[in-house]
């Protein structure tokens, strides 16, 4: 048995840490809203973020931070892509020494454009810092579907800790060793699923979907490449794995921002009211950035950001996108 902290109570945070519970290990959900404390140890539910799903009774909720971490063998970071270095910052004092941290936030952080284990490293030195990634629906996690990830670390016992740690007969976890390109291939499938949203809400057909999630998967591996990625992990499940998957599922928080946006609505409007959080907006800025940065040619996100924050209607961003310059596909 192992103990396991989850830290960060929204969906996926939540089914993580129900699977390891019914799978025998000890296990705490930290949650900063008092509601899902009480829910988690009380009801055995998230009504706020997981509502409906019956979770195991052996795991309890507890929304004192250094009470969650302590003695933790591996604490698995959850929170908002946004939250995470300040989560990361407030279990410093309290995580034990040699614990595995294991990022399941997908995303790049706004201000430094720092991968979401990058951040962690730097806010916890000295821990393993594991990359949890792969197409994962929370819900259907929770309702115990056939699922696969995978877990990425240069260390390799590390990745191989966390794989033992997850993996049962309806989870299958494969490790990985290039982080980078686990990391970019969940946080940029997100900005893709907002562009595919879009064309869907403006009425176009499977066509238009197959070629922007195409055609975006080659953007995600270009940027890769120049971060020093490798090509082949974007055609894994990191990355057109879990492209697939965003872009046209239904249980897609980013695709649904997405087709509310090609409907004629505003981004404030889209967003509105919404409780859980769509990490493709926030993506969409921090990936235009570090395109520029990198000198990247990424014209769907380029497209993604003027239409989320510029406000240039979504059929003329669509046309753009149709009558750029012609070139053969393996172009950089």
């Amino acid at each position: 048995m192992t103990r396991v902290v989850v830290v960060g109570a929204g969906a996926w945070g939540t089914a993580l840490a129900n699977h390891c519970a019914m799978h025998g290990h000890a296990t705490t959900l930290w949650a900063r809203e008092p509601d899902v404390v009480e829910g988690v140890s009380g009801r055995h539910e998230n009504g706020r973020f997981l509502a409906g799903i019956a979770l195991d009774e052996r795991l309890r909720a507890d929304g004192d931070m250094t009470g969650a971490v302590r003695g933790a063998a591996i604490a698995i970071l959850a929170p908002p892509s946004h939250a995470l270095r300040v989560v990361a910052r407030s279990m410093a004092g309290a995580l034990a020494p040699g614990a595995i941290v294991v990022v399941a936030t997908k995303g790049i952080e706004p201000d430094t454009l720092m991968l979401m284990t990058d951040v962690a490293a730097a806010e916890l030195p000295g821990h393993p810092v594991v990359a949890l990634s792969g197409p994962s629906f929370a819900l259907e996690v929770a309702r115990h579907q056939p699922t696969a990830i995978v877990a990425a670390c240069a260390a390799a016992a590390a990745a191989r800790a966390v794989q033992e740690l997850l993996s049962e007969k309806l989870f299958r976890v494969y490790t990985q060793h290039d982080v980078t390109g686990v990391e970019l291939g969940g946080a940029l499938k997100n900005v893709m699923a907002v562009a595919t949203g879009i064309a869907e809400g403006l009425g176009l057909g499977f066509n238009s979907r197959a070629a922007l999630i195409t055609r975006g998967l080659a953007e995600m591996t270009r940027l890769g490449v120049a971060l020093g990625a490798e090509p082949a992990t974007f055609a894994g499940l990191a990355g057109m794995g879990d492209l697939v998957l965003t872009c046209t599922g239904s249980l897609s928080r980013n695709r649904a921002v997405g087709m509310e946006i090609g409907a004629g609505k505003s981004l404030a409007q889209a967003l509105e009211g919404k409780e859980t959080v769509a990490e493709g907006v926030l993506t969409t800025r921090s990936a235009h950035a570090l395109a520029l940065r990198e000198r990247v040619d990424m014209p769907i996100v380029a497209t993604a950001h003027r239409v989320l924050f510029d406000g240039y209607p979504p059929r003329d961003a669509i046309r753009d996108l149709m009558t750029r310059e012609l070139r053969t596909e393996t172009d950089a």
